[in-house]
């Protein structure tokens, strides 16, 4: 059973998932911050690539998925250059995909201690 399938996310948390999972992102982990007071957002949706081509194929797969499912763009993406760690600001949800040193670095999930988390299953 995936994550998806276990609860009751936005149609825009999943199909972020899902456009990351396309592209075989790992360690996809979303962050619940509706719970938290003061917070920039609803969610965070956080994974990883092993390269910077795998960072960047993610997040236009991320683009193209919600583009073409839902009719939506980010408002703001940043971090394309060096594709180290791609934002994708989508206003409510924003997606963070790392290279795994630039994910153990920044430790999202710490910073974020009180939000609830949910890791997503891959699919084989």
């Amino acid at each position: 059973m995936d994550l998806m399938s276990q609860t009751n996310f936005s149609n825009l948390v999943d199909e972020i998932v899902e456009g990351m999972d396309d592209l075989k992102a790992s360690n996809i982990t979303i962050l619940d911050l509706r719970n938290i007071e003061n917070s920039i957002c609803s969610f965070f949706v956080i994974g990883e690539g092993n390269s910077n081509t795998q960072v960047k194929a993610i997040s236009n797969s991320v683009e193209k998925r919600v583009r073409e499912n839902l009719k939506d763009k980010p408002w703001h993406v940043e971090g394309l250059e060096n594709a180290e760690w791609v934002l994708m600001d989508y206003v409510d949800t924003v997606v963070h995909i790392f290279q795994p040193e630039t994910r153990k670095f920044y430790d999202l999930e710490s910073l974020w201690g009180d939000a609830e988390l949910h890791h997503f299953e891959a699919k084989k």
